[in-house]
């Protein structure tokens, strides 16, 4: 069985619901995940925009979310999450703070990539890491990998 990520709030290549944005009370959707292999140790997410600022001509990724060392028995995360799994340590995002920060485009639709990983190891604090710190500790531990894609426009 592969690794899949799903969402109750939307579907993937689908728009984001406004609730989970900058336009609505930005709390991070739920999401739910199945088929993690039984060599995991941990698993990670990375929420990222990889056209930002604009789709047309995008410049950079922007970074909303990062966990890792989710319990590789844990199977999703609430709406609005708040209390994070036991072990669950969170990395820096791209307003240089933790948790979920929610979609907030300035220009045109934007695409979201929440990305799970599962590693075959629990990686050591890495003491809030953004993404290229997170991604170079994953880096020979990745044993499958599931993303979920949503979009988002202001306005829309």
């Amino acid at each position: 069985m592969d690794l899949t990520l799903t969402s109750s709030a939307f579907a993937h290549n689908e728009p984001i619901p406004r609730l989970y944005t900058c336009q609505g009370r930005d709390i991070s959707p739920p999401l739910a995940w199945s088929g993690v292999p039984a060599t995991a140790k941990s698993l990670v997410l990375i929420v990222d925009d990889p056209d930002a600022p604009d789709p047309a001509h995008p410049r950079m990724t922007w970074v909303h979310w990062l966990l890792y060392n989710l319990p590789a028995d844990c199977a999703a995360l609430p709406e609005a999450v708040h209390a994070l799994p036991a072990g669950t340590l969170e990395g820096i995002n791209d307003w240089k703070r933790t948790g979920y920060g929610g979609p907030r485009p300035p220009i045109g639709r934007h695409r979201y990539f929440h990305k799970l990983y599962a590693l075959d190891a629990v990686l050591p604090d890495l003491r809030n890491p953004d993404k290229k710190a997170l991604e170079q500790a994953m880096r020979g531990h990745i044993v499958a990998e599931a993303q979920l894609i949503g979009t988002y426009q202001k306005g829309a």
